[in-house]
């Protein structure tokens, strides 16, 4: 049994299809990449996965049981948490102070509790407080922990994000663009650390740009084109698959790994 099932998945905008029928498998541990040109449908379809949009049709399942037309915090409960494209942390807070927040879903305290600040609630805090400390710790984020969001370069401000995203406990991790706008070497180390997330026992499934990252750290990839799956196979069978070039012809920002 699959993990992770996407099948048939379709999203219509009236009579635009974004998404067209896309169906695939997400094995446990690996790193899975959705790649495709401008327009493709990549990041409709990550809403799809992760219950932000209600499909039009197909269905999403997690270990066999259907997760799509859940809310997307019942979805984020079953393990399939999704980061976006937005850099979404409280500028005002702490690094450490925004993955603190980040474990409420996760607190068995409840507002009562909270408010009262009854047993329960003190040793939510405290795990969440520890937690926090060591995914910023393994993310490369340890030494800016007491930084305000708002000071933190890009690179930072990404990874800040993603480890919002581990605070929830993820099974699956859906990646959003993780790599947008970051220069080489902050790349390589976003690179590193999402190989180090997959370590630590995650699944990965990343939408991106960089083709020359996802070339490096996918062990299979998907390609969509006018919301279709056109492709899927591994780096070195997508890198020539004559499809998949003619896909990318013209798009000036993007190559296909060489």
């Amino acid at each position: 049994m699959s993990f992770l099932k996407v099948e048939g998945l379709t999203k219509r905008f009236g009579g635009l299809v974004a998404v067209n029928g896309v169906s695939f498998d997400v094995n446990q541990g690996e790193i899975l990449s959705v790649i495709g040109p401008n327009g493709a449908g990549k990041s409709t379809l990550f809403k799809l996965i992760g219950s932000f949009m209600t499909p039009s049709a197909g269905r999403v399942l997690l270990d066999g049981a259907v997760i799509s037309g859940l809310s997307p915090h019942k979805v984020a409960r079953t393990g399939v948490v999704r980061t976006f494209q937005e850099t979404t942390v409280f500028k005002e807070m702490t690094a450490l102070q925004n993955v603190v927040v980040a474990h409420q879903l996760g607190h068995s305290a409840g507002p009562l509790g909270a408010f009262f600040a009854s047993p329960a609630a003190r040793a939510d805090d405290r795990r969440s407080q520890e937690n926090a400390e060591e995914i910023l710790g393994y993310l490369g984020l340890g030494h800016v922990r007491d930084e305000l969001a708002r000071n933190l370069p890009h690179g930072y401000l990404r990874t800040l994000g993603i480890a919002i995203a581990m605070a929830a406990s993820p099974r699956i991790l859906l990646l959003d663009e993780p790599f947008a706008g970051m220069n080489p070497e902050e790349t390589n180390r976003a690179v590193d650390m999402v190989e180090g997330i997959r370590r630590r026992g995650i699944t990965v499934l990343l939408v991106e740009h960089d083709m020359r990252a996802v070339m490096r750290i996918s062990d299979r990839i998907v390609v969509i084109s006018f919301g279709s799956k056109i492709a899927e196979g591994t780096p070195a069978e997508i890198r020539d698959n004559p499809t998949v070039i003619e896909a990318y012809l013209g798009q000036d920002d993007e190559t296909i790994g060489h």
